[in-house]
């Protein structure tokens, strides 16, 4: 079913469950796939040691890919024209994290999203906008 630019209004929202429970083995994955061996991603001793984290975090990416997801789920496949975001919290193992998508303008075929995720105590782990076309 294809997003409909008729049926958007500005204010309207998108929300996924976009990974309940993260696993550490979800994060080495990540890191095999992407090839990013950053050891504050893989190494507990030295995560906690020399970088000074309690444990190890997720790749960034890892979050707006996960991110993505929902929003290829919400506007559909090929439609994404920009996605951009920050990260402004690590996403730890165990993590629960939800994103949601923001109608902000819908014009000329296009659909501007404000786009946010939180983590399962309500803190924003990215924040970014993205734009798609629409029917």
């Amino acid at each position: 079913m294809a997003l409909n630019a008729a049926d958007l209004n500005v204010g309207d929202t998108h929300t996924e469950r976009v990974v309940e429970d993260l696993k550490r083995t979800q994060i080495v994955q990540y890191a095999g796939a992407s090839g990013d061996y950053n050891p504050v991603h893989t190494d507990e001793l030295f995560t906690k040691e020399v970088a000074g984290y309690p444990t190890v975090f997720a790749h960034g990416m890892l979050t707006m890919g996960m991110t993505g997801r929902m929003l290829t789920n919400y506007v559909g496949d090929g439609r994404l024209t920009e996605y951009g975001v920050r990260f402004t919290n690590q996403v730890w193992p165990g993590d629960t994290l939800d994103a949601t998508a923001t109608v902000l303008k819908v014009e000329d075929g296009l659909v501007d999203l404000d786009v946010t995720t939180v983590n399962q105590k309500g803190d924003v782990v990215l924040k970014g906008s993205a734009q798609a076309r629409v029917d």
